[in-house]
């Protein structure tokens, strides 16, 4: 069974490995007929944008960022949806830079809403 969309949901890292993201970056998804976009921001992130699709649970997504000492970069991240046993949403993913050397691991899960 394929995960719920993305559509409307809120992100953050639990684990980054070599990259800009951190705790303190908050990803703000959406999704329609497998399409998925999203902006991003904090830490040592000011702006980021990222555009994709979805192919069941697995994304293929291309980013930029803007960070905090005013540098530009971007990549590609390849991404599984997991449901945890909670249901919210838990996105694994590799990623490249684009524009300059590297890579890297990222796990964000989707913040529990307030009701």
């Amino acid at each position: 069974m394929m995960a719920p969309s993305l559509d409307g949901r809120s992100f953050a890292a639990v684990a980054n490995v070599g990259g800009e993201v951190g705790a303190d970056t908050i990803f703000e998804y959406r999704e329609r007929d497998g399409e998925v976009w999203a902006t991003y921001r904090g830490g040592a992130v000011r702006h980021g944008y990222l555009v994709g699709t979805r192919t069941g649970d697995t994304l293929d997504i291309r980013y930029v960022q803007l960070n905090a000492d005013g540098e530009t970069s971007g990549g590609h991240c390849a991404t599984s949806i997991e449901v945890l046993p909670d249901g919210r949403l838990r996105l694994d993913e590799v990623w490249e830079w684009e524009s300059k050397p590297g890579g890297g691991t990222s796990v964000v899960e989707e913040l529990r809403s307030v009701p």
